[in-house]
């Protein structure tokens, strides 16, 4: 049996699909129903659900929300590697980091803030680690700039927080930085050294929550292949409350198969996928 897709009727997939749409702001079309089924028979099998209709009624009913953390990890995809869509990270070493530390140099302040929403298995932030102790060299230590990076999957960020990676997700990872930031390991894997797991702090958030809990705006915010799987309400929302949370002059990056618009306002558009807020704004 266990070789068959489970059935799903219109009105259980409409009861998932509002939940998922509703906790996590993906939204999932008519045309994904057997994908759905396909990613989450399993854990429904093997969770002793005989319906989606008993697991939905489990989903909201579970106060520890284990059972939708367990969701969102079947439906989200954690696809990425190291160095992806790597204009991203030029512009980030030759333009936002000499920007934002020059400004924050002449205000005598030291504390650059850097936010990665939507982490998943660590390759971003760990990426921008590597590149922020290039940039900074000896002068690190002076400065108080690690990342936050968060996800809402906890399978994602139990592997970020590991920092090992088969040796073809580091493939795009210059030699220089290879050698310097990554060990290889018996089992032929690598591992991201000590010193550079330590200044990634992983968090598991949810983009979807009211409100945002930082107690400072962040000076670059990477989030990258998230809002794809978002309607456009969902992305304007979204894009609001990075605003909210974006110094004034400070820049956000997207997924370049992305867009927030060229009319949307809040930010001024830089290049694809990059924007800046106003320094007066």
């Amino acid at each position: 049996m266990s070789g068959y897709l489970m059935e799903i009727s219109d009105q259980e997939f409409k009861l998932m699909r509002d939940l998922i749409y509703q906790r996590f702001g993906i939204n999932l079309t008519d045309q994904k129903k057997s994908l759905m089924v396909g990613r989450l028979q399993k854990i429904i099998r093997a969770s002793g659900f005989a319906t989606f209709k008993e697991y939905y009624e489990h989903l909201v009913n579970d106060k520890s929300e284990k059972a939708l953390s367990e969701l969102i990890d079947r439906i989200s995809t954690n696809h990425t590697f190291f160095n992806r869509e790597k204009e991203h990270f030029r512009f980030f070493v030759e333009t936002a980091l000499p920007t934002v530390v020059a400004r924050l140099e002449k205000e005598n302040r030291r504390d650059l803030r850097v936010w990665c929403a939507g982490c998943s298995t660590g390759e971003e932030p760990y990426m921008l680690l590597m590149l922020m102790a290039e940039f900074f060299g000896a002068n690190y230590g002076q400065w108080s700039a690690g990342i936050l990076a968060t996800d809402i999957s906890d399978r994602a960020l139990s592997i970020a927080r590991a920092g090992v990676y088969a040796e073809e997700r580091i493939a795009d990872v210059p030699e220089a930085l290879r050698r310097k930031y990554f060990k290889r390991l018996p089992d032929g894997n690598w591992g991201v050294i000590d010193r550079l797991k330590n200044e990634a702090t992983f968090r598991r958030f949810n983009l979807m929550n009211a409100q945002f809990p930082f107690k400072k705006p962040f000076h670059i915010i990477f989030c990258r292949n998230v809002m794809i799987y978002f309607d456009q309400p969902t992305r304007e929302a979204l894009i609001g409350k990075f605003h909210q949370f974006t110094e004034p002059g400070g820049y956000l990056c997207i997924g370049h198969s992305e867009t927030i618009g060229r009319s949307q306002s809040l930010y001024n558009y830089l290049m694809p996928a990059t924007y800046q807020k106003e320094a007066g704004r």
